[in-house]
């Protein structure tokens, strides 16, 4: 009763059972088509600071970043910054690392409202396109030589940008450590034409991602987060450095 180590075999193995599910996966995307409609992803917090994940990928990421530890945590993306609190909270517990976050368009009050926690020493916020050289070299100078670095991509979602960011990014992210491209459920969904967006089937996230592999062999697909990211925006993003 209660054998955690029994308990990890076998959810091991409901894992794989489960991304080998045909009707899993049909109903967890039909699940995802309806309920973007509805801006489900919109409804969420943490810490009272919106966060714009599905509920699973807010407790993948958690999971990677508990059992991996990184130093620095890397964001393109920032948004409401529900997710940056997400990442420095949890860095907190740890005890150590920061989290290194760009976007284009960061408000005062945005700043205002993500600086204000009492672990914000742990978050430094960075202003402008998350493929400027210029903010790569910043962001580089934050960064020392034995350092554990996590990459999540979550700015513009167009094939272009995304593939730039992971050429921009990549060779940051650490081995043993994970590199997460968000939305790349955009190519297995029905067009979305509730809201107008430049990224589309063939333009999206997980084309960028899936050429990018195509190209390096430092990062593979092959992990339980990955296979576990089912009811997720992020399916097939998950990849570790090897």
């Amino acid at each position: 009763m209660f054998d955690r180590k029994q308990f990890d075999e076998e959810k091991e193995k409901n894992i794989r059972e489960a991304y080998k599910s045909d009707e899993l996966h049909n109903a967890a995307l039909n699940f995802v088509t309806v309920s973007d409609r509805l801006n489900y992803a919109y409804n969420w917090t943490w810490l009272d600071l919106p966060i714009i994940q599905m509920p699973e990928d807010i407790v993948l990421v958690q999971e990677i970043i508990w059992e991996t530890k990184p130093d620095i945590i890397i964001e393109t993306g920032i948004a409401w910054g529900g997710s940056v609190v997400l990442y420095a909270s949890i860095l907190e517990l740890i005890g150590k690392g920061q989290v290194l976050a760009i976007d284009k368009v960061l408000p005062q009050h945005n700043i205002d409202a993500i600086m204000r926690y009492n672990f914000s020493n742990r978050i430094k916020l960075f202003e402008g396109s998350s493929i400027d050289p210029a903010i790569v070299k910043e962001v580089t100078q934050l960064i020392k030589p034995h350092d554990k670095v996590m990459v999540l991509l979550d700015s513009n979602h167009t094939h272009e940008h995304v593939y730039d960011e992971l050429n921009a990014w990549s060779s940051f992210v650490t081995s043993g450590s994970y590199l997460v491209v968000s939305d790349t459920v955009i190519e297995e969904i029905p067009a979305q034409t509730h809201r107008s967006r430049p990224w589309g089937h063939g333009n999206n996230p997980r084309t960028a991602l899936d050429k990018f592999l195509s190209e390096n062999s430092k990062f593979t697909r092959d992990n339980d987060y990955n296979y576990k990211a089912i009811s997720s925006y992020t399916r097939n993003g998950y990849v570790k450095c090897i």
